[in-house]
């Protein structure tokens, strides 16, 4: 997180900031990105541009950084807003933009091999499968972790992934990494989010990768659920509340 550009509200998000009095000759394509990526690195110290790309508003670009918050920009990127995008339409209001961010973290989760993930998997057909950023001792994550059987009972596969809020090299760090290391993890698993206890050990592992995933793609806390579409639902939600929204009952 950059110290020097705090993103807040939505109500930030509305306001439009000018970050130069002067102006600047219009710029298109690659010309508009090199304007806005220039810009917004020169004007914010911190700020990294990752992506640039036309938003679906006439006039203005996303601005994709190493910011979690999207940033709106014109083109020749003198003005800016912060925030979400949000759409009026006669389906209703949807955010704009995270639908975007959707698209891209599905994308990003497609990359993580699943030999990777500690994997409960129903006996019969697979008809969904969620991935769950978790901590070993995070009572809501413990909570959701007694559901899958129930999940698994529905066709749902469970795919734990590390996030150990307090981060590396904490208790609940090297805890998560000797499930990771055990001999049989789903067992492990099992027991540590009884509350038992499971012997200290560590192997090459991908828990630090995943704890670094969990933060690009939006985690905030523990249990966070992403769907195989990318959205992502935070907190704990029940076995058969999560399979109605999935479609499953």
């Amino acid at each position: 997180m950059i110290n020097t550009f705090k993103l807040r509200s939505l109500g930030m998000a509305l306001a439009l900031v000018g970050i130069f009095s002067s102006g600047a000759a219009h710029a298109a394509g690659d010309e508009a990105e090199d304007a806005i990526r220039d810009r917004l690195e020169q004007s914010i110290p911190g700020l990294e541009v990752q992506d640039v790309s036309v938003s679906r508003v006439d006039g203005l670009y996303e601005v994709t950084t190493n910011n979690p918050e999207m940033i709106y920009a014109t083109e020749n990127g003198e003005y800016f807003l912060v925030g979400d995008l949000y759409q009026v339409s006669e389906q209703g209001l949807s955010n704009v933009t995270e639908q975007g961010r959707a698209e891209a973290r599905a994308k990003q989760m497609a990359k993580v091999d699943h030999d990777d993930m500690i994997s409960f998997s129903p006996e019969g057909e697979v008809k969904a499968e969620i991935f769950v950023f978790t901590d070993i001792d995070c009572p809501y994550c413990r909570k959701l972790h007694q559901d899958v059987p129930r999940l698994n009972e529905l066709g749902i596969q469970v795919n734990y992934l590390g996030y150990p809020r307090s981060g590396p090299g904490t208790p609940s760090f090297k805890k998560y990494v000797s499930v990771w290391c055990s001999e049989d993890s789903r067992a492990a698993m099992d027991k540590a989010k009884n509350g038992g206890s499971v012997p200290p050990t560590s192997c090459d592992n991908p828990v630090e990768e995943q704890f670094r995933l969990g933060g690009e793609v939006g985690v905030t806390g523990t249990p966070a659920i992403v769907l195989e579409d990318g959205n992502m639902i935070r907190g704990y939600v029940p076995a058969d509340r999560l399979a109605q929204g999935l479609g499953l009952l």
